[in-house]
């Protein structure tokens, strides 16, 4: 019995990885229940043993594309120094190499609008991850008071989601690069307004 039961969850795993990279690819609404037992290798025959709906594998599907991308983020920031971790998290997400691999990169700019339109599950379950995403931007933010990191976080999300999506739309190529190079300065806040020279920096320049 218990061989059966671990086959059964490494089975049921297999699946939800497998349809999580089919998803990140094709949308959403561009996979069956027959696609996405096919991704894994089997026929559509066994899914209600494994699952209730098309929507409950779809929901798991995001939760583990998320988890995913989060476990990323972690082992980049602990790789770099205090200071170097925000951006270099924002520098990761927006890179040429992550618009050129949907399959294995953010399920947000792939998924996020077909999940607007789906149902309170796959919603739920995009949602819950999000905040986690936001918790792991939030922690290399120390310096800020909460609420201010939490926004600060949010919008870099935001932006950074954005950002990926306009690039894959517009096709690999110089406006393209010049989208993620855009989002990479907005999304770790490095466009400021000049700073006006002080009175005493201008004495000095007139003596």
């Amino acid at each position: 019995m218990r061989y059966v039961e671990d086959h059964r969850r490494q089975t049921h795993s297999r699946i939800v990885e497998n349809a999580s990279y089919g998803l990140r690819l094709k949308g959403a609404k561009g996979l069956s229940v027959v696609d996405l037992m096919k991704l894994a290798g089997l026929t559509h025959g066994g899914f209600y043993n494994h699952f209730d709906s098309r929507a409950a594998l779809v929901g798991e599907a995001i939760a583990f594309a998320m988890d995913q991308m989060t476990e990323r983020w972690k082992k980049l920031a602990n790789g770099k120094a205090n200071g170097e971790r925000f951006e270099a998290l924002i520098a990761d997400y927006l890179s040429p190499r992550h618009r050129d691999n949907p399959k294995h990169g953010c399920a947000l700019p792939t998924l996020a609008a077909d999940v607007a339109r789906s149902g309170p599950g796959e919603q739920q379950a995009l949602a819950s991850k999000l905040e986690k995403m936001i918790d792991v931007l939030v922690e290399l933010l120390p310096g800020e008071p909460p609420r201010q990191a939490r926004q600060i976080a949010t919008g870099a999300i935001a932006t950074m989601v954005g950002s990926i999506v306009l690039s894959r739309a517009v096709g690999a190529g110089k406006l393209s690069d010049r989208i993620l190079d855009a989002g990479r300065k907005t999304a770790g806040g490095r466009i400021r307004k000049p700073q006006r020279r002080t009175i005493k920096a201008m004495r000095c320049k007139k003596s």
